[in-house]
């Protein structure tokens, strides 16, 4: 398997190209590549192409452009997560696995129970650490595009600026004034163009964001009786949902 990296504005010309520092040294240090290895560099829109490592130097590499190849499939349906920021470390995990499960974008959510603010999360750069994250994750998987991670925001704001055929509010057992639907019933209806998954915080949602999304015309949406962490229910949902249409074989 060849390795793979970054190179945002990557040119549809051959020629010779150098690699942003962070990847460079990456190649370099990490992988102890050599002149005349073979790699793929991807530009994060869903362009890839063959290339060989043509010169390296103290922080530097530059690669010769090969033919493009195909990167991953992107999935059939545009499928965004907006996630309730978890306490510690725990949006690493879910930006890491919402990226290998193909979402076009990442929206960290500060809720009235998140234990963190968006002006702590944007003062202490790790907005920046879950872009390079994303970018991880895409060179592990195999795709060649690189999701937007956007700055945190509540859920009122999400819901007015994200605009998808499908909201999907993730409802913990037992949240009262709900009949939420489950995967059954995403199943029935007609596959969405694009859809938005919300999933809440450790202390669940308050009254006011339920009736917030119920507004904002958002399906209630359960995956069973059991609590789930609030770091891995992205990913079962995000997989039961691409399941249902059809997005893994």
């Amino acid at each position: 398997m060849h390795a793979r990296f970054f190179v945002p504005g990557l040119a549809a010309g051959a020629g010779d190209v150098e690699l942003p520092r962070e990847e460079a040294e990456h190649l370099a240090r990490v992988l102890r590549l050599r002149v005349g290895d073979e790699v793929r560099v991807f530009d994060g829109r869903g362009r890839e192409r063959l290339a060989r490592v043509a010169s390296l130097g103290r922080g530097r590499a530059a690669v010769s452009l090969g033919p493009e190849v195909s990167a991953a499939p992107e999935p059939a349906v545009t499928l965004a997560l907006a996630q309730a920021v978890p306490k510690g470390d725990g949006m690493d995990q879910v930006v890491r696995d919402a990226v290998m499960m193909g979402v076009s974008a990442v929206v960290p959510l500060v809720c009235e129970r998140a234990e963190v603010t968006a002006r702590r999360i944007e003062a202490s750069g790790r907005v920046a650490r879950w872009q390079r994250i994303a970018v991880a994750s895409v060179k592990q998987c195999g795709r060649a595009v690189v999701p937007d991670v956007r700055a945190p925001r509540a859920l009122a704001a999400c819901l007015a600026d994200f605009a998808a055929d499908r909201r999907y509010l993730l409802a913990e057992p037992g949240l009262s004034g709900l009949a939420p639907a489950g995967i059954a019933g995403v199943a029935a209806a007609p596959v969405p163009r694009s859809a938005l998954l919300i999933v809440g915080p450790e202390g669940g949602w308050t009254e006011a964001e339920v009736a917030e999304a119920r507004r904002a015309g958002c399906v209630a949406l359960t995956l069973g009786g059991r609590t789930l962490r609030a770091n891995a229910a992205a990913l079962v949902g995000l997989t039961a949902l691409q399941a249902v249409w059809g997005e893994l074989g």
